[in-house]
């Protein structure tokens, strides 16, 4: 599939003001495409992707889909940071719960999910529950479950956000694995420029309040990648580029002069 974000605006009504979200967003995704964007926070990183999956509506502009449906999305999966599991819920069953929605049987839905389960290690807590997780644990349910319903498009929300450096790199070496196998079309928002590098074919960047797009960056590693590899100074200068469009918006929200 591919889809195309066209002069996207959102404004959002407050009690005083409207507030301007995004200002003419542009940019399209291919199949089997992993695209990241990164940006300072407030710079409407999630509201694009809410568009994109159809969550809320634009102020103007539109996303067109690859089959010309507006309204009428093609299946998507999105991954919260906080993994958004159900706590009354198995990790089986939380699973599971997509592939119940598309109405496969029991049966074939709980072989499926316990199958994706296995795969990232989970298997002996397949009969846990959240609550009795580490969250790195929680966040593999989150994404497994997004997998298992094999989704033309998969929308990720910072999903690393919250763990610590080395759960992090296990988790994107996960992520990656699993995307290998199914080469979904791939759109995940990070504050972290190398995790975005790392991990991404392209990097959008987005910056200001209403935010736009100011760059974007084809990333030049090979696949299958190597997060552990050392990497070559090309990818070290892309991570400065980047760094250096994000700057001053840092500094500003932290109030430090240059």
């Amino acid at each position: 599939m591919r889809f195309e974000c066209q002069e996207l605006c959102k404004s959002f009504d407050s009690s005083h003001s409207e507030i301007s979200a995004l200002d003419r967003v542009s940019f399209a995704a291919d199949d089997h495409e992993f695209v990241s964007i990164v940006g300072p926070s407030g710079c409407g990183k999630t509201t694009l992707l809410k568009l994109i999956a159809g969550l809320i509506e634009p102020t103007a502009g539109r996303v067109q889909m690859s089959n010309g449906a507006l309204r009428g999305r093609p299946r998507s999966a999105f991954v919260f940071q906080d993994h958004g599991l159900f706590p009354w819920m198995t990790v089986l069953d939380n699973v599971a719960f997509g592939l119940e929605m598309q109405g496969v049987a029991q049966g074939e839905r709980l072989e499926r999910a316990r199958a994706f389960v296995e795969r990232v290690g989970l298997g002996q807590f397949a009969d846990h529950y959240p609550h009795q997780l580490s969250t790195g644990m929680q966040q593999r349910v989150g994404i497994v479950r997004a997998f298992v319903t094999e989704p033309p498009l998969l929308l990720m929300d910072e999903p690393f956000g919250a763990l610590d450096p080395q759960t992090r790199r296990v988790l994107q070496g996960e992520l990656l694995r699993l995307w290998g196998e199914h080469r979904n079309l791939v759109v995940f928002v990070t504050h972290d420029i190398d995790e975005a590098v790392r991990l991404s074919d392209r990097v959008l960047v987005m910056t200001g309040r209403p935010g736009s797009i100011c760059d974007t960056i084809d990333i030049p590693l090979e696949r299958p990648r190597d997060l552990a590899s050392r990497e070559p100074a090309e990818v070290s200068e892309i991570k400065w580029r980047i760094w250096k469009q994000l700057e001053r918006e840092v500094r500003a929200s932290l109030a430090i002069a240059r």
